[in-house]
């Protein structure tokens, strides 16, 4: 790839710290500003520095980078706040897109604003946003998630929490965990519409939308898709639940053989999108009956 020659900047870029948002897949979505401030820090924090060196490397950027990810935040970061307490510019970017979605770095951000230190952003690239409005969805409210538990049992506890929220839900997801997601999703969530981005920005980018029933039959025939996968999840229909009392007794009399009336409930109410309460008062009364 050729790289793109860059000057320093004429203004010198102030002190504090600095969240640049970087391309998620084509590098000519770099803002100006952006590569500005990257070649006038001091110094710039990032996940992973092979990733982010090819990056500086086709705009000519030789500013010294600092490893600053999940597994050393803890030991990184002191070591940041000082030398931002000590009138230094940082910034700070992730692997793909604007930091802080789905990565350690709001707890440096929060602790430089409790320092009393500058905190600015350069804004960008971001694939949440990019599928939600390439989906075909609702726009108007939306609710980020990030990713979800990646054992199934937890993740369609998660999917019952968002049940009732009035919004368009997106989330990220592995690619060989996406179909058994999407089912785990339908059997929550319902018929809702939904939208399966990947690759966004890159040569063999993918939307593809339908209903989460009919966007896990496709993933289970043809297997994980290649690349990085957002899924956007339509908001739930005005019509409240349906309550079909017979089979959620039955449902309820199959879990109480091997769970506590709690955890029952907890988990039909997950399943059902109906309130825990509800179905706690009625296994209550289902398990007093035997």
């Amino acid at each position: 790839m050729n790289q793109i020659p860059i000057s320093k900047p004429d203004t010198p870029i102030a002190p504090g710290l600095h969240i640049v948002a970087t391309p998620i897949g084509n590098l000519a979505d770099m803002p100006s500003r952006g590569r500005d401030v990257l070649s006038g820090v001091d110094v710039i924090a990032c996940e992973d520095k092979r990733h982010t060196a090819k990056l500086l490397n086709h705009y000519g950027i030789r500013t010294p980078m600092t490893a600053y990810h999940d597994h050393n935040a803890v030991r990184a970061r002191p070591a940041l706040l000082r030398r931002l307490a000590n009138g230094g510019a940082v910034a700070l970017v992730s692997d793909a897109g604007t930091p802080l979605m789905s990565d350690p770095g709001y707890k440096l951000v929060r602790e430089a604003i409790d320092a009393g230190i500058a905190v600015t952003g350069v804004p960008g690239p971001n694939a949440a946003m990019l599928a939600l409005v390439l989906s075909g969805l609702p726009t108007d409210r939306f609710m980020f998630a990030g990713f979800l538990p990646p054992k199934s049992a937890a993740r369609r506890s998660a999917f019952g929490e968002f049940r009732s929220v009035p919004a368009t839900i997106v989330i990220h997801e592995s690619a060989r965990r996406l179909a058994a997601s999407l089912r785990d999703a339908a059997a929550v969530l319902g018929p809702r519409d939904a939208a399966v981005a990947r690759e966004l920005t890159k040569r063999h980018e993918e939307v593809r939308r339908g209903t989460l029933d009919d966007l896990a039959e496709w993933y289970e025939a043809e297997g994980a898709p290649k690349g990085e996968v957002t899924v956007v999840i339509g908001p739930p229909a005005n019509n409240p639940v349906e309550v079909d009392e017979t089979a959620l007794d039955a449902q309820l009399d199959v879990l109480l053989e091997t769970l506590s009336v709690r955890d029952a409930s907890a988990q039909l109410s997950a399943e059902t999108g109906i309130a825990r309460r509800t179905i706690y008062e009625r296994a209550l009364a289902r398990r007093r009956d035997t």
